[in-house]
């Protein structure tokens, strides 16, 4: 049993950003912050199956592509990464890469790894605050510029990258090519809404993303049978005996917790292992959920420094 207020990684990064707010008061000004990783209090405890993150940009990321679980354990690691993203806020020319323009032969792959033209090749998308991208292992993506975005992801630093602007870090070609599915993503499901306050965004078998919102003064309880983060987004909260505020995470697992809304209400992203909304994950008085959650959202087919993410 674990309620948790999560506890948070620093990863400083040349494309990251000096001011984080309103999501941290970390000091970005001399190495700048490029992610903030939330972890467990208990560093006795397994590790989660997922990872949840909060990413600022400032320049483009590496074009990039994760394995599957498949492929991940052919090289000894235990799962590949499948991910998705929230857009917490960008800039009007911010974008993102998912997926190819056209589908490439390996051996098209690799030329276009090898000369650069993979940049060209990437489709390239306009974001917006509210956006949600899902990600399958296999998919060639990037972020851009001028983007804050939470993301959940399996708990994975599988990464391999086709192109980096120019800078200095090794290319991985040969596992590129055999990790991709070189071609245009597929056209991926809309969120649904589950309540009045609840609204499931993504179901994969990895994990599911939701988004709460919850009316000023109320109270609610969350009950975590499994692994379940909770990123407040808008407003405050008390979750158990934490008091929570933009940019907090709490990490609960096998266990119930009272939520008391503030008096702006709360927004945030809950996450937990898949495939499935679970149904009784939050609880009002009155408050039940809808016949179409008992099936899944249908599927898209002073901080310590840490080292080691390959973005």
């Amino acid at each position: 049993m674990a309620i948790e207020h999560a506890a948070v990684q620093v990863v400083r990064k040349p494309w990251g950003v000096a001011d984080l707010h309103p999501w941290s008061s970390i000091e970005g000004s001399g190495d700048r912050v490029g992610e903030l990783w939330f972890e467990r209090t208990d560093r006795s405890a397994r590790l989660p199956a997922l990872l949840l993150k909060l990413l600022f940009t400032s320049e483009p990321l590496s074009i990039q592509v994760h394995p599957d679980d498949a492929f991940a354990r052919t090289v000894g690691l235990p799962n590949g990464k499948t991910e998705a993203w929230y857009i917490l806020s960008a800039t009007p020319d911010a974008r993102i890469g998912l997926g190819l323009k056209r589908r490439l032969a390996p051996g098209e792959l690799r030329t276009a790894i090898k000369n650069g033209s993979i940049s060209s090749l990437v489709d390239w998308r306009s974001v917006k605050q509210g956006d949600v991208i899902f990600i399958p292992a296999g998919t060639i993506h990037a972020i851009g510029a001028g983007i804050v975005l939470a993301e959940i992801q399996q708990h994975s630093d599988a990464t391999f990258r086709l192109f980096d602007y120019g800078r200095t870090r090794e290319l991985h070609e040969d596992s590129a090519v055999a990790v991709s599915d070189a071609g245009p993503l597929q056209t991926q499901a809309g969120a649904r809404r589950l309540t009045a306050v609840r609204t499931a965004l993504v179901a994969s078998p990895h994990f599911v993303l939701e988004r709460i919102d919850l009316p000023a003064n109320s109270s609610w309880a969350l009950n975590a049978t499994r692994e379940t983060w909770t990123l407040v987004i808008e407003g405050q909260a008390r979750v158990g005996r934490t008091s929570l505020k933009v940019g907090d995470a709490v990490f609960a697992e096998a266990d119930r917790a009272g939520i008391d809304v503030g008096p702006d209400g709360m927004s945030a992203l809950l996450a937990y292992p898949g495939p499935d909304p679970v149904v009784a994950l939050l609880e009002d008085s009155g408050e039940h959920m809808t016949k179409s959650a008992s099936t899944s959202v249908a599927r898209p087919s002073k901080p310590e420094e840490i080292v080691g993410v390959q973005r």
